[in-house]
């Protein structure tokens, strides 16, 4: 049976599994604001990993802020947003939103992360939202698979998992 997600209502399939606390954390390779080859192996420490769909969409717009405030409060945790949109994109609407605590990766290439984070919507080859926290020892911790799209994820709870594991 597949999963799946909505997108104002109207549902939509995912590639890859779900993942949850326990977890290894998958291998990735995403594309960096320089277009440089970024994988798990070259992050560290917690991370907050946080999936949308486009960064320029309203309830991602939002997320980001949110978790780009939230950074400065949590330590020694790194914060990351992955999505589909082209690196120099990501580049672009970080300045222009004035987003310099969380660090954005790009999976436009071939959709390595999606796939196996279980975020790939098949259907639109976009991420689904998600937030993700992974251990130092790269294990997840906190797993939010949001069910509709437009939807934000629980911030509370992922602040929280990420506060736990340092």
């Amino acid at each position: 049976m597949s999963r799946q997600c909505t997108l104002q209502g109207n549902p939509l399939d995912l590639q890859g599994e779900a993942l949850n606390p326990g977890d290894p954390a998958p291998a990735f390779t995403l594309a960096g604001n320089d277009l440089s080859a970024v994988t798990l192996g070259d992050t560290s420490g917690v991370r907050v990993i946080n999936v949308v769909p486009s960064l320029d969409t309203p309830v991602c717009d939002l997320q980001i802020k949110r978790f780009n405030e939230e950074a400065a409060g949590l330590g020694d945790v790194s914060v990351y947003c992955v999505s589909c949109d082209l690196p120099f994109a990501q580049k672009r609407w970080c300045g222009a939103a004035e987003v310099d605590k969380v660090t954005t990766l790009s999976d436009y290439k071939d959709g390595n992360f999606g796939l196996a984070w279980g975020t790939m919507i098949d259907a639109l080859k976009i991420q689904s939202r998600a937030v993700f926290v992974v251990s130092e020892h790269n294990t997840i911790v906190h797993a939010e698979y949001v069910p509709e799209v437009t939807d934000h994820p629980d911030y509370d709870a992922a602040l929280a998992a990420a506060r736990g594991a340092v």
